[in-house]
């Protein structure tokens, strides 16, 4: 009787280790994360707004309806990629993930030169061949520099009001992310 006792007592343990490893393996291995609904959205190198605003289904669900949001995915062995978006808003913030959905590099409109969102996403490789000449145009950008092959970058822009939706919703449609080869 002690013996089926230590035998059931064991097995709950187990059944309960190996059931807190699947929950927390479950975002891996899930198909309808955010690269993969991302991918179906929107082709690499392409900004995709996030939210519902701009018409249609949200890729993303947004947990605060103050900001809007923004995003493309990249690869970084086809080259180097800038992400630039043009005007002036509140407060944007932006973040590199992995195709994981692990943060990168996160920073926002008080790190950039006179509050203009101009980036340059490079492996640490990258990195070091545009050192060696770096061009008169990328003095001002913000360079992350990302261990990873394939990425997804995120601009996320603050709503203060509704006065301020159709500029937000036009700073995120005229941002770019382009694959740069210098």
């Amino acid at each position: 009787m002690r013996r089926l006792l230590h035998a059931i007592l064991l097995g709950l343990l187990g059944a309960g280790i190996v059931h807190i490893i699947v929950l927390l393996l479950a975002p891996e291995f899930s198909e309808r994360n955010a690269w993969s609904r991302l991918a179906m959205a929107s082709n690499l190198y392409r900004m995709t707004r996030l939210d519902a605003e701009a018409g249609g289904t949200p890729v993303v669900k947004s947990v605060d309806p103050l900001f809007y949001a923004a995003a493309c995915r990249f690869d970084l062995s086809d080259g180097m990629v800038r992400v630039k978006a043009p005007g002036n808003v509140p407060f944007w913030s932006v973040s590199v993930y992995d195709r994981s959905g692990h943060n990168i590099y996160s920073f926002n409109d008080h790190s950039a030169t006179g509050r203009v969102l101009d980036s340059i996403v490079l492996t640490p490789a990258q990195m070091i061949e545009i050192r060696k000449d770096l061009p008169e145009e990328l003095q001002g950008a913000i360079f992350v520099e990302a261990p990873i092959d394939e990425g997804m970058f995120v601009i996320r822009s603050f709503v203060p009001d509704d006065s301020w939706k159709p500029t937000v919703s036009r700073f995120l449609e005229q941002s770019s992310c382009e694959l740069q080869d210098y």
